[in-house]
């Protein structure tokens, strides 16, 4: 059976280590109960920081969890309850609640250092390696802290879909490319200056990449030339976004978008003195075909690399 959070890779990663964290929370519970412990994995953070750091108020246990105050509302009156913990008025502001853990709470948490702990540290260490994830782990927590997912990629980069209005972008950018390094043949001339008869009518697309302070700066089409087959054409990006990744970007996307139509036989046709085109090809998993150069090969003077996309297997 496919793991399908698995194959969408970066897609879903958030959703693939919620699951593993709820993994290895099953099995820190059951580590728990086997040595007498009564706490739940979720409970332990903020007895932890009870136990390393001493008592405390809400609002400072939020900012050191790093979680939402209702979430540790929740908890804090779970472990009320448990008796683990004890609560105060702070005699400086009666607003203010302060926590410490109770008698009984500290006997759990020299429970927990002493007898579950190194068990657990033990069974983690035998799964993975546990430090080098950790480290990439707080990597991504400092990035994320700098930076939202939601303000990301690098750039503000952003796919648009094709409308007219897009049209003459489509044009600027492949002209520019092309006339740069090449020489704009009539058949680039026919699709260039009618993408939606050409591309889009045909059961094709075309998508854009926008960059917040320098406009569209890149394109790529997907002209349908068979039952589920399409050509992979008019990639170019604009020389002033050169180097902010927004090639590597782009084809990402048009790749994907290409699963969505549901091609079969994704192909390009280009030329080896666009090096660095085709090495971006190659990366993504584009691979050179004579039989895609004998049979398509043929409709551009400039045409010396034709390449095949083979997708990667899927994991079982």
């Amino acid at each position: 059976m496919l793991d399908v959070l698995a194959l969408e890779g970066a897609v879903m990663m958030g959703s693939r280590l919620k699951r593993l964290a709820e993994r290895l929370q099953a099995g820190a519970e059951r580590i728990a109960l086997d040595c007498g412990l009564p706490t739940q994995p979720s409970q332990m953070p903020l007895l932890t920081a009870l136990y390393r750091q001493g008592p405390m108020t809400v609002g400072e246990a939020v900012k050191i969890l790093g979680i939402s105050q209702p979430a540790v509302t929740r908890i804090l009156n779970r472990l009320t309850d448990m008796a683990l913990i004890e609560t105060s008025r702070d005699a400086r502001d009666q607003r203010s609640k302060t926590v410490s853990l109770s008698a009984k709470g500290s006997e759990a948490m020299d429970l927990a250092t002493t007898v579950m702990w190194p068990r657990l540290r033990a069974a983690v260490n035998e799964v993975c390696d546990a430090p080098a994830l950790l480290d990439l782990i707080a990597a991504t927590e400092r990035a994320l802290a700098d930076r939202p997912l939601d303000q990301r990629p690098g750039g503000g980069l952003a796919i648009r879909r094709f409308s007219d209005a897009l049209a003459e972008d489509f044009y600027r950018i492949n002209a520019e490319w092309i006339e740069a390094m090449y020489q704009l043949e009539q058949t680039d001339i026919d699709v260039l200056r009618n993408p939606r008869d050409r591309i889009i009518a045909p059961g094709g697309d075309i998508l854009f990449v926008e960059d917040p302070s320098l406009g569209v700066v890149g394109t790529c089409a997907l002209q349908k030339t068979g039952d589920r087959q399409f050509e992979l054409t008019k990639m170019g990006v604009s020389q002033n976004a050169r180097g902010r990744k927004v090639g590597e970007f782009l084809l990402q996307a048009i790749i994907a978008r290409a699963d969505a139509l549901g091609c079969d036989r994704l192909y390009l046709l280009s030329n080896a003195k666009s090096a660095a085109a085709v090495h971006l090809y190659e990366k993504l998993g584009f691979v050179h075909d004579a039989g895609i150069m004998e049979e398509f090969g043929k409709r551009y003077a400039r045409c010396n690399v034709a390449m095949l996309y083979r997708p990667p297997i899927p994991v079982s």
